[in-house]
């Protein structure tokens, strides 16, 4: 089911961001935005389509390629589930 691998991609995510790595107040401030977001949607289990959250989250991948391979890695995963989903 795409919603618990979902899940367990912000999961993994959540523990990466535990870890401390070297990021602003502000990217950390957007990843739990953007974690907020995809948890709601999960709730709603809602079939409308929201663009608007994947690119949100392919920005982030964008923004965080460089200097945090491993968070981008996970918003990568977290992007196809949601393609997966029809988000």
């Amino acid at each position: 089911m795409p919603a618990r691998e979902l899940q367990e991609q912000l999961t993994t995510l959540r523990e990466q961001l535990e870890q401390n790595p070297p990021l602003t107040q502000e990217e950390r401030d957007h990843l739990l935005e953007l974690m907020q977001k995809i948890e709601a949607q999960i709730k709603l289990e809602s079939a409308t389509q929201d663009s608007s959250l994947s690119d949100g989250v392919n920005l982030a991948v964008e923004r965080f390629e460089l200097d945090h391979p491993a968070l981008a890695a996970t918003l990568r995963n977290i992007v196809q589930t949601l393609g997966n989903m029809g988000i």
